[in-house]
């Protein structure tokens, strides 16, 4: 498992602590391998889990730092399968004790205040994740032999049971943890991670699902960090899940373009708009939507926007007309109609919630058109390639998302420099300028420095200034400049 990065507080007192000597460092070490040989050496050579089980609750209710001793059992035990499995154990039973002193769930975390009970609970919490997250997966399939620190395995009946045991703690344990209050900060790690470091360790990830659609259903960037796990389920095992389009549709606002998983939003979002069972309303809705967005989103956020329609378009031909929208009623009936209607009305309802009642199929994207005058040449450019005929697959490619998902307004500025152009836009005259202005541009005026004038300027007794221009070949105007 990729191990994530310790919170920042426990960074700076790891160096904090570092910068004190490596006293510290040494007795912890000593300390620790003293405690592993214990645990080692249990009755008839076992693993001695109850003294183990509590080493890691006073890891786990610990008020220091625990970064340093989370380091050394990472890199000298956590490789041992039987110690994993008795890590998962005793997790396993710390985040259920936990659970009973607390309320709430991932959702209700967010909502609540916090008081010193639960900022406690918090950094428990926050050790346990820590926990979890540092313990490496094993590869089942590399992996032959497993290696023990105790002198017993875990199992007489093979490897292969020993493997199914350590999924099913594996299981267990992050069933109990994921079932905590957890902080918001903890919460977001999980759900950008759990669709690659858990799920897949997993004896049966079906069971995450009541997880991960109340995670959907909060809404925000909750709901972009969860649509990762939620696909997963919903492809690889089965899940069902009836209102997940429309979900996905309430996602579609400009937040989104400024997450900090935007770029494995969108991806997993032209996914799920692939299959060609996609109903033309939805497809279109989705069209609308996203057109709807570019208006309001920074260029890099526009790409995008174009690379999806694009996509959508060419995966759905009956959703065309949106482009190529041409009003050809004739009946009179129809005109007057058409001419009751506010000029400039679109019948798309951006605020309702429905795709299905959106009014989508009766409007177009006159939204991307505005886009050839878009302040960035990127984007005007790019939206040129909506004008070809989507519809003959064979002439045409599908747009790969991750070539615009991770842009910005830096990566947009720098494709813009290194650009060679033929052909600069240059203003120029016919005849070399003279003055400042023409004279076309002033009738009735002259100016001095057409004429070699001079201008003189003289103050009156009363505080007005007056200038004086003089030529040789017209007679001179007086200004005057009140003072």
């Amino acid at each position: 498992m990729a191990t994530s990065p310790l919170p920042t507080a426990t960074a700076s007192a790891s160096k904090k602590r570092r910068s004190r000597g490596g006293t510290l460092a040494l007795d912890e070490d000593v300390a620790l391998d003293a405690l592993m040989d214990f645990v080692k050496l249990g009755k008839d050579g076992k693993f001695h889990s109850a003294i183990y089980h509590k080493f890691l609750y006073a890891v786990v209710h610990a008020a220091d730092p625990v970064d340093m001793l989370l380091e050394l059992l990472v890199s000298k035990y956590f490789k041992y399968t039987d110690i994993r499995y008795f890590t998962y154990t005793s997790l396993d039973k710390i985040a259920n004790s936990l659970g009973s002193k607390t309320t709430g769930s991932g959702k209700d975390a967010l909502q609540n205040g916090s008081d010193e009970s639960k900022n406690r609970s918090s950094i428990f919490i926050h050790n346990i994740y820590n926990l979890l997250a540092h313990v490496p997966l094993m590869d089942f399939q590399k992996e032959s032999t497993f290696d023990m620190w105790s002198t017993v395995g875990l199992s007489s009946k093979g490897e292969n049971d020993s493997s199914k045991k350590l999924k099913l703690k594996f299981t267990k344990a992050w069933l109990s943890f994921l079932k905590l209050p957890l902080p918001l900060d903890v919460y977001k790690e999980v759900l950008a991670s759990i669709h690659q470091n858990v799920i897949p360790s997993m004896s049966n990830p079906s069971i995450l699902c009541d997880f991960l659609t109340r995670s959907y259903d909060i809404g925000g960037v909750i709901s972009v960090m969860a649509l990762s796990g939620l696909f997963i389920l919903m492809t690889q095992h089965g899940l069902e899940y009836p209102k997940f389009y429309e979900k996905l549709y309430a996602l579609l606002t400009p937040a989104v373009f400024m997450a900090k998983h935007r770029s494995v939003f969108l991806q997993l979002l032209d996914t799920c708009l692939k299959s060609s069972y996609l109903p033309a309303y939805l497809a279109a809705a989705f069209a609308k939507r996203l057109s709807r967005l570019a208006l309001s989103v920074p260029p890099a956020g526009a790409l995008i926007i174009i690379a999806l329609i694009h996509n959508l378009l060419r995966r759905h031909p009956s959703v065309n007309f949106l482009v190529h929208w041409v009003d050809e009623s004739d009946s009179n009936a129809t005109r007057e109609a058409s001419q009751s209607k506010k000029i400039g009305s679109d019948p798309f309802n951006q605020n309702d919630a429905d795709p299905a009642k959106s009014g989508a199929m009766r409007s177009s994207l006159w939204e991307i058109d505005t886009l050839r005058h878009h302040y960035s040449s990127a984007v005007s450019r790019f939206v040129v390639s909506l004008e070809e005929d989507l519809t003959v697959r064979a002439k045409t490619t599908e747009m790969k998302i991750t070539d615009f998902s991770s842009g910005s307004y830096a990566t947009v500025f720098r494709d813009e420099v290194r650009r060679r152009l033929k052909q600069v836009p240059l203003a120029f005259y016919r005849t070399t300028p003279t003055s400042l202005f023409l004279g076309s541009d002033f009738p009735g005026w002259t100016f001095g420095d057409q004429h070699n004038s001079t201008v003189e300027t003289t103050v009156e007794g009363n505080g007005k200034v007056e200038a004086v221009g003089a030529s040789d070949s017209t007679p001179s105007k007086r200004l005057r400049m009140e003072t």
